[in-house]
């Protein structure tokens, strides 16, 4: 079954419903999503090899990048490339909605960077307070 909300212009309430459900939350929230789909969007011809997403994300083993590349295709957010060729060859690269979802990602980013300086005060403040 499929469930979607739809947003009207004039809907200027807009309330925050994560649909957890889903997985898709979670999984934006995870150690390697966002790191991926940034490394791919950075890619010079718009696709990676696998060996050059490991070798380009810290600390990623082999096991979490191919089951964080797996979920993203199975998502449609990437598609992987085989070559048949002498050894095999695999690139990856972002999907239009693999890119639409960077943009998203930007944007909370962006929000991040905004309001970084209140949230560094805000827990020195909370880490000093007794309690």
């Amino acid at each position: 079954m499929m469930v979607s909300k739809n947003w009207n212009q004039a809907d200027d309430e807009r309330s925050f419903e994560p649909y957890p459900s889903n997985g898709i939350c979670a999984k934006l929230g995870d150690k390697w999503t966002a790191q991926v789909i940034w490394h791919l969007s950075r890619a010079s011809g718009r696709r990676l090899r696998f060996s050059a997403l490991k070798s380009g994300i810290d600390g990623i083993t082999q096991r979490m990048l191919t089951l964080t590349l797996r979920n993203l295709e199975r998502d449609g957010l990437v598609i992987r490339h085989y070559f048949p060729e002498v050894p095999p060859r695999v690139e990856y690269e972002l999907t239009d909605m693999g890119t639409e979802l960077l943009r998203a990602m930007e944007r909370v980013n962006a929000w991040i960077w905004d309001n970084l300086p209140r949230i560094e005060e805000s827990r020195r403040n909370y880490d000093q307070a007794d309690r």
